[in-house]
């Protein structure tokens, strides 16, 4: 345990020392966030921020596979890698054009469609993971793997692209994320999904320091995405697909607020919402600060967590 303690903190101080070092690079080859235009004043206020700060977050990668070199860490830091990449493509073309659009959200699909059809893959191949779906104890829904991969599929993708959705305020992914991979160091029982839980909560407490409100760079896409790829897949491995609605309570919150909105709109030409995700209703209609909206959604997600923890020791494991 001190083991993976040492190493969690060494992820933090690495991130804490070199993030300035991204952020002068970050601003000196003017790599920052464009703001869409109907965003509120405040946050056209942080227009020039740089952006691709989630690329310290791979300090946590090269952490985890020096600390412990086994096969599941691997394919943790290939999944964590694969999912960074889209983010990277993506934020690469909103800084570099000054685009908020960035790539096609049709080509982000698809690579994350292929990317995580491929992970299913090798972990059925590879790390026995099977079809079955833990309901609670001594009862399992068998189902046949052709019908268990689609919907795992469209989980994995669907929530890491509600993840994504959560990164729109000053360190509220982090705030929201951090008692998620809590949640999995706590339940797991193989040593390289907790190293690699712990080592991304010191990366992300790291990043927090500069990501806070007022942040001095933002994550983007390249660490929200692989946040959201990693916490999705770490669900599959250890086989707790039926706490998702609790666990990735924010997460569906933020993504449900945005579905709904467009659905309403469509067939009204009123708006449910004051503005989608979510956490931007909170800002306008009831003019909570950032930081209210940062506190308020991070209590939420650690009441998740206790509420899953609780289900998982005494119902379902």
């Amino acid at each position: 345990m001190f083991g993976i303690l040492g190493v969690s903190g060494l992820s933090f101080l690495l991130v804490a020392l070199l993030t300035p070092l991204l952020i002068k690079g970050l601003h000196t080859l003017k790599l920052t966030q464009p703001i869409r235009t109907e965003l509120p004043p405040d946050h056209q206020a942080k227009r020039g921020t740089p952006l691709m700060a989630g690329l310290i977050l791979l300090t946590g990668v090269a952490t985890s596979l020096q600390s412990l070199p086994a096969p599941l860490m691997m394919f943790l830091c290939v999944t964590f890698i694969l999912f960074s990449s889209i983010g990277f493509m993506d934020d690469f073309k909103k800084a570099a054009f000054q685009d908020p659009s960035g790539i096609s959200g049709r080509m982000k699909l698809l690579l994350q469609f292929v990317f995580t059809g491929a992970l299913l893959y090798v972990l059925f191949r590879s790390f026995g993971l099977t079809s079955d779906i833990t309901l609670f104890q001594g009862f399992e829904l068998h189902l046949p793997i052709y019908i268990y991969l689609p919907i795992i599929l469209l989980f994995v993708v669907g929530s890491a692209n509600a993840i994504n959705f959560t990164d729109g305020l000053d360190g509220l992914l982090i705030n929201v994320a951090i008692p998620t991979y809590f949640f999995f160091f706590l339940i797991s029982d193989k040593p390289e999904v907790q190293t690699f839980s712990l080592v991304m909560i010191g990366c992300l407490l790291g990043l927090f320091i500069y990501n806070i409100y007022p942040a001095r760079a933002f994550m983007g896409d390249t660490g929200s995405l692989a946040i959201g790829g990693s916490l999705s897949i770490l669900a599959v491995i250890e086989k707790v697909e039926i706490l998702i609605p609790i666990l990735f309570f924010v997460y569906l919150a933020e993504q449900l607020s945005v579905i709904l909105q467009v659905w309403y709109y469509k067939r009204t030409k009123l708006r449910l919402f004051r503005m989608a995700p979510i956490h931007y209703h909170f800002s306008l209609k009831y003019g909570w600060s950032e930081n209210k909206i940062v506190m308020v959604f991070g209590f939420v997600s650690w009441f998740s967590v206790l509420l899953c923890w609780f289900l998982w020791k005494y119902v379902i494991a």
